[in-house]
């Protein structure tokens, strides 16, 4: 039997919590609280890894760290971590100041690190979690070469030699230490939101960036696995080709991985991937999912997306794998895109949900999947992601064929509330899932939109100055209750 829920979609850093970012603290409690008293069921965030080269989370230095800036410094405060009053919270506003909050983070975990000894609960963790390690030397060594890439390292340690690993271990001790303590305290931090939105009926919603940034542990680590020349240059690298997004396509630069020889391993890296990531969410969207059945190559070096050439991915072979390893992961499918046969084929062989997104729907053919009319029971419908504008930006750039059939279809006239009836749309349809972000409940325009894809500078900064009325919450009970969205 299916069940029909709902849910939102807000990233962490959108969080109302004072020091000019969403944290894992008060705020995403009260919106925990928020979601449980509407009656929704799902709070959808964007990855949670710490964010690399223009702040975006989907090109993170790890596919198995947490961020140090979604770590609440209050709550660190209150546990005596830190002094009274170490925590001073940066002026607030609806743009986040990435290099003002990094650098107070920074500085107040250094201080919590320095003035306490965890070193057995440390230890602990890294037996636990041993990717950590190999992420904190990671870090302590991209810190002592200024912070750039670890492809302009010396020679021995980009090659991982023994005797140099070794030797900067021993050197950068201590801040190899921080970097443990530091995912200690994110993953406690973490885990108790977590059982907290559990016990409210709330679960949440993570999501996978399908490929991993070339300055990452995850790439330095197991360079075996990727489309790596002898010496650990990229050969070819990710993106897509030109699309609805871009005329040049999308140079995403991520290393490709080496899928024969992953499927010689069992494709054992990545069902510890999705193994970990079942530890941290209870539904998992895995971006991209369109990689799997096929994925583009682009020339190291190329400018653009517009050379490049699509190869077979493992596909079926993959997911029987993830099927028998991995079988407690729920996996939704980020099936957007260049959606041919192959993709269609897998994606029915998995039987994960796919998804639909409304401003997607409108102004083309009557067979566009995205139309509410042609909505499958197993999928997730949105009015937008994270990629797209708000529904109010969006309406304010679309084109008179296109508000014709919206109009149309949704049976608007000039004075309608276009944000009110996409999100009604969304709840109307027959998916299972219907998932809204906040700025359309909130009906913001263009300039609360969180990203714009292919370009970089100007995303990911908008973030919620204070919580959102009642006045949204009883909206969302009313269609809840109208539409039978209850989750039962």
């Amino acid at each position: 039997m299916n069940v029909r829920e709902s849910g939102m979609l807000l990233h962490i850093t959108s969080l109302p919590e004072k020091g000019g970012i969403g944290t894992l603290g008060q705020a995403a409690y009260d919106f925990v609280d928020f979601l449980a008293d509407a009656g929704m069921k799902i709070w959808q965030v964007l990855p949670v890894g710490p964010t690399g080269y223009g702040d975006s989370p989907y090109q993170s230095t790890s596919t198995y760290a947490g961020n140090p800036m979604l770590i609440d410094l209050k709550t660190l405060e209150n546990e005596g971590l830190l002094p009274a009053g170490a925590f001073n919270p940066l002026p607030d506003s609806n743009r986040v100041d990435y290099e003002a909050v990094r650098a107070q983070k920074e500085a107040l975990l250094h201080q919590a690190y320095g003035m306490n000894d965890f070193s057995l609960e440390m230890q602990t963790f890294a037996k636990r979690e041993p990717w950590v390690e190999t992420y904190a030397l990671f870090m302590a060594l991209k810190m002592h070469f200024g912070g750039g890439s670890w492809m302009e390292w010396p020679q021995e340690l980009r090659m991982k030699e023994e005797k140099e690993i070794a030797h900067y271990q021993e050197m950068l001790k201590s801040e190899i230490g921080y970097h443990i303590f530091v995912q200690w305290i994110f993953r406690r931090q973490w885990n108790k939101l977590r059982s907290y939105a559990n016990k409210k009926g709330v679960k949440l919603f993570g999501d996978m960036p399908i490929y991993v940034a070339e300055d990452s542990a995850d790439a330095w680590g197991n360079p075996e696995i990727f489309q790596f020349d002898a010496s650990r240059r990229p050969v070819k690298v990710a993106g897509v080709p030109p699309d609805y997004f871009s005329e040049d396509g999308q140079l995403w630069g991520n290393p490709l991985y080496d899928w024969k020889k992953l499927s010689k391993r069992k494709y054992d890296w990545w069902i510890a991937r999705l193994k970990a990531m079942g530890k941290l969410y209870d539904l998992l969207r895995v971006d991209h999912f369109i990689g799997f059945a096929n994925y583009y190559a682009i020339p190291f070096g190329a400018t653009n997306a517009r050379i490049g050439k699509w190869h077979d991915a493992p596909g079926h072979g993959f997911f029987r794998q993830v099927r028998k390893d991995a079988p407690e992961v729920h996996i939704i499918a980020e099936d957007l895109g260049e959606v041919n046969d192959r993709v269609k084929r897998l994606l029915k062989f998995c039987g994960y949900p796919g998804m639909k997104v409304l401003t997607f729907a409108f102004g083309g053919e009557d067979a566009n999947p995205h139309l509410p009319q042609n909505h499958t029971e197993n999928s997730i419908v949105y009015t937008g992601t994270h990629d797209n504008n708000t529904v109010l930006g969006w309406w304010a750039d679309a084109d008179e064929k296109v508000r014709n059939h919206v109009r149309t279809l949704l049976n608007m006239d000039e004075e309608s509330d276009v944000a009110g009836r996409m999100i009604e749309a969304a709840f109307a349809s027959v998916a299972d899932t219907a998932i809204i972000p906040m700025q359309d409940f909130l009906r913001l325009g263009g300039l609360a939109r969180m990203n714009t894809p292919g370009t970089v500078g100007n995303n990911w900064w908008w973030r919620m100055t204070a919580p959102a009325p009642d006045t949204v919450k009883q909206e969302i009970r009313a269609l809840i209750e109208k539409y039978n969205r209850g989750g039962k």
